[in-house]
């Protein structure tokens, strides 16, 4: 084992050998890292280049990294986290306690740390909110030797492990030890040549009550989380399921009919009517913006009293029309699936499904106006407008979430009331538009 360094002559010498050694095999030097204890480690890194360094730590355990960071100082710390790969920072960040994370990111610049901060803002009930970061995982070249060695510290630290997990040189789980296994093992042999790859993992945006199903049936008391490319983040334990599950389902049960998740059934009456009435009063002023424009309208509704017979209708499909589109593409923005570059094709995708819906929704309302009422441009009228909600709906069902997420608003809290009120509001002005156009063959 190495001993601390501090500022000698040998420092040049000595990083030297460390620059030949991480050039000609990067992951072996990382992999002798992690074998050394923190402060040691930590004595290494400050006599590195920044450069090397931030190499070196995109090779290292994401949860050694994190011990080995909070020892730098934190001018060393700044220069490092500012130049790794941000998806790679935020695995790191998750290591920390929150405490050290809110002090760790003001060191950040506003690019790192908003990106960071972003990676790291998982679901209400997803398995990333409640993943455990207290796991251990190896590389899959570290020898047996040595993960026993780490394995025995651990344990004397007072850490209790349920699995080792095995990962490779980009964080990716591609294995698990059995205890057996590693015992048994010889000393000089790696950890791929001896680890199960019949690997059990959810996804860190999986919901609470699918991990927990999924936890049961299999009999498991805990599981790997994983990020889309399979990058190992934490671990779940079955017993924290069962509650949080519960908490998951009364919450999203309130937030449906806009009550704050938190409000219990014998809270303060003040304190309800702080977080109902805001949204009713929402609701309230979308409602008659609606119904200023059929106002609008009045005199065309009051000759041809028929009209108001199809105002549901055409509100009716604008508003599901635009919830299937949201749900798309809010689920997209979730799952972090939908790149800036790529914003613009999605919204032209869902327009396109809007405006064929429109086409063949409007065919079939028309031909059911046409057929109920005995007048076929009553049906070209409903069609028309049926075709000019559902395009409209398509198109802000994708825009709205987008410009909210880019304007840095929480898409969830307004996207909904936002696009109601614009199908409405469509809605009613084309189809009673029309009316007035084709009024004389409609009288």
């Amino acid at each position: 084992m190495m001993t601390p360094m501090t500022n000698s002559p040998a420092q040049g010498p000595l990083l030297n050998i460390l620059t030949r050694y991480f050039e000609k095999d990067p992951l072996i030097a990382a992999q002798v890292l992690e074998t050394m204890s923190v402060e040691e480690a930590a004595a290494v890194v400050k006599v590195m280049p920044n450069s090397m360094a931030v190499k070196l730590i995109g090779y290292v355990n994401d949860a050694y990294c994190a011990l080995l960071l909070e020892q730098l100082p934190k001018n060393v710390f700044e220069k490092i986290a500012n130049k790794v790969d941000s998806q790679k920072a935020a695995n790191i960040f998750l290591r920390f306690s929150h405490e050290r994370r809110e002090e760790f990111l003001t060191l950040l610049d506003e690019k790192q740390k908003r990106q960071i901060q972003e990676l790291l803002s998982y679901p209400e009930d997803s398995a990333g909110r409640a993943m455990s970061v207290d796991f251990i995982a190896f590389h899959s070249g570290v020898q047996v030797r040595d993960a026993v060695s780490r394995i025995r510290d651990i344990v004397k630290r007072g850490s209790v492990l349920s699995y080792v997990y095995v990962i490779d040189e980009q964080e990716h789980l591609v294995g698990i030890l059995n205890m057996r296994d590693l015992l048994l093992a010889e000393g000089g042999s790696s950890l791929a040549q001896i680890m199960r790859t019949d690997l059990f993992a959810v996804n860190c945006f999986d919901g609470l009550e699918k991990v927990a199903n999924l936890l049961q049936d299999r009999k498991y008391f805990a599981a790997p989380v994983v990020d889309n490319e399979k990058r190992m983040l934490g671990v779940v334990r079955a017993e924290q399921m069962i509650g949080n599950v519960q908490d998951a389902l009364s919450e999203d049960i309130q937030k449906m009919f806009g009550v704050s998740g938190d409000e219990r059934s014998f809270s303060p009456i003040g304190r309800s009517l702080r977080t109902r009435l805001p949204w009713l009063y929402v609701n309230l002023g979308t409602a008659f913006l609606a119904a200023a424009v059929v106002s609008m309208f009045e005199g065309i509704i009051a000759k041809i009293t028929v009209l108001a017979v199809y105002l549901p209708v055409v509100a009716g499909q604008g508003g599901n029309a635009g919830a299937q589109s949201l749900a798309i593409v809010m689920r997209g923005l979730v799952m972090r699936e939908i790149p800036a570059s790529k914003a613009k094709s999605l919204i032209l995708k869902e327009t396109w499904i809007g405006i064929i819906n429109g086409i063949v929704i409007g065919i079939v309302t028309g031909l059911i106006a046409w057929f109920w009422q005995g007048n076929p441009v009553l049906g070209v009228v409903i069609g028309l407008g049926m075709l000019v909600n559902l395009t409209v709906a398509g198109f802000s069902g994708a825009f709205i979430p987008l410009a909210m997420k880019s304007l840095g608003m929480d898409p969830a809290q307004c996207s909904s009331i936002i696009l109601t009120t614009i199908t409405d509001v469509m809605g009613f002005f084309a189809f009673l538009g029309f009316a007035v156009l084709f009024q004389n063959q409609l009288m």
